[in-house]
């Protein structure tokens, strides 16, 4: 076979099972990169498969048993599942997108699938179920599964190890990154494929695991008979590589000059964290936009290895920040996942933030509150109040808010461990962003993770960085938020 172009660290083989040359078609199991453009799986698949002279099978499947599934999760994935389907079509791609009906009805689908495949391409993203799902996978299937990581600018396991901290990694990445910049997937990389004509699937196949109705990923069939979660209903904000590719079109030339301003701003940030969660787009993509606009060339990057941030990409002040979230905080949170199958438990938070935690663990709370109680903004702080309002309503809470969302449960919550158990439950099923690694990064940071230890020392914090609603609402303008998001007053506001 001829060389292949994908960069030898973004490939890894899932099993020790062979190639095979005869098989029908090159299978490309599309699970977290779900997007037909800027894919590095997709075209490592489609590489393979003109090495073989194979035709492609793109599948894509959305299970319903996935932890938190709900109508908010499966909406968004069906919107990005309707325009991969037209994207395939243009394409003269078979694409199968599967919707699992009941609990159970899709096992077995991948096999069958694979039975005929010459070799399976998948996705390699380290967090939520996907990461046993694939190695189960691996073991069940007969040909080689290769797994290709496109998570962003840096491959994942570059470093060889978890970064306990930003600057440490912003270092790294000073003295590494540069050479990986060279590598990007193809912008649009089912254009001119060059691959033979769509096989054609066994009938028995399609009557047992029936592709998803066009009427179902077009949003005309509603999700009533699926059993997910029915009261997460689905937001305004609409998935797809289309929407995605407005949404960042529309930031980086009417908001990106502003953001280091305006950052901690209510609709001031980027909003493209779903489309990077769901892979409708993907972080090379966002990079190159940006660089387009800063006319920006490699020759640009400062020759500096200090970890200092704000003066390395040689860009505008806004662009530097906003790479800085972009491309440290964002894979500093997928290299930790990577390295650390612990990342969603408590033991996995530093020495010095456990310690601190257990001494102060039975310190007497302001107030103790329930999950039923946070979940339902039932606090006496309105502002809190308002953040898990803006969670419920629109899978998303205000940029700075975040965090004093999650500082607060810490404060409210019978213990640490508990109120890690509460932000995870609150996260996960809300949020459009949530189960992933930046979502963990954010609430474990909360705990003292990629954090110092700080002082004054206080009650039930110790050296956990301390936030306070008053101070919150002393440093922001947010008059119109309440106005929009606070419920009837449960109490006066206190911290």
């Amino acid at each position: 076979m001829s060389p292949l172009t994908l960069p030898a660290e973004r490939l890894c083989a899932a099993n020790q099972r062979p190639i095979r040359p005869e098989g029908d078609y090159v299978l490309y199991w599309m699970i977290s990169a779900r997007r037909t453009r800027s894919n590095f799986a997709l075209d490592h698949a489609l590489a393979r498969a003109r090495e073989l002279n194979r035709p492609l099978v793109l599948f894509e499947a959305l299970r319903c048993d996935y932890p938190w599934a709900s109508e908010r999760h499966h909406r968004f994935v069906l919107d990005g599942m309707y325009d991969n389907a037209q994207a395939c079509q243009e394409a003269n791609i078979l694409y199968y997108p599967y919707v699992e009906p009941q609990h159970g009805a899709g096992k077995g689908l991948l096999r069958a699938l694979a039975d005929r495949a010459a070799l399976v391409v998948t996705d390699d993203f380290p967090c939520f179920f996907l990461p046993k799902m694939v190695a189960a996978a691996a073991k069940q299937i007969p040909v080689r599964l290769e797994t290709v990581d496109g998570n962003g600018l840096l491959p994942m396991r570059a470093p060889g190890r978890a970064f306990s901290r930003a600057f440490d990694f912003r270092r790294y990445l000073q003295k590494s990154l540069r050479p990986h910049l060279a590598d990007a997937p193809k912008a649009e990389g089912l254009a001119n494929h060059g691959l033979p004509a769509p096989p054609t699937l066994d009938q028995k196949l399609q009557t047992r695991w029936p592709q998803a109705a066009p009427s179902l990923l077009d949003g005309s069939q509603g999700l009533d008979a699926f059993p997910i979660d029915h009261q997460v209903r689905a937001t305004a904000i609409t998935g797809g590589m289309r929407q995605a590719s407005r949404r960042l079109q529309n930031f980086v030339s009417e908001q990106l000059d502003n953001y280091a301003e305006h950052r901690n701003d209510d609709g001031a940030t980027s909003e493209l964290s779903p489309y990077l969660h769901f892979g409708h787009l993907g972080a090379h993509e966002i990079f190159k936009s940006i660089a387009e606009k800063e006319h920006w060339s490699m020759n640009r990057l400062a020759d500096i290895t200090s970890g200092k941030r704000g003066v390395w990409w040689g860009v505008s002040e806004s662009a530097e920040a906003y790479l800085d979230q972009l491309v440290t905080w964002r894979e500093l949170g997928f290299g930790f996942c990577h390295f650390r199958r612990d990342y969603d438990r408590y033991d996995s938070l530093p020495d010095w933030a456990r310690k601190t935690l257990a001494e102060h663990a039975a310190d007497p709370r302001p107030h103790v509150y329930s999950l039923a109680s946070f979940d339902q903004a039932q606090t006496h702080d309105e502002l809190w109040n308002a953040a898990q309002n803006q969670l419920r309503a629109e899978g998303r809470i205000h940029n700075y808010l975040r965090m004093l969302w999650g500082k607060k449960i810490l404060h409210w919550s019978a213990g640490p461990e508990v109120a890690l158990d509460i932000m995870i439950e609150l996260n996960n099923r809300y949020a459009l962003d949530g189960r992933n690694p930046n979502s963990y990064s954010g609430i474990f940071w909360t705990l003292g993770r990629f954090d110092r230890a700080w002082g004054p020392e206080r009650e039930v914090f110790g050296k956990i960085r301390y936030m306070t609603s008053a101070n919150t609402r002393r440093k922001l303008k947010l008059q119109d938020y309440l106005a929009k998001w606070r419920e009837p007053s449960l109490g006066l506001f206190d911290d």
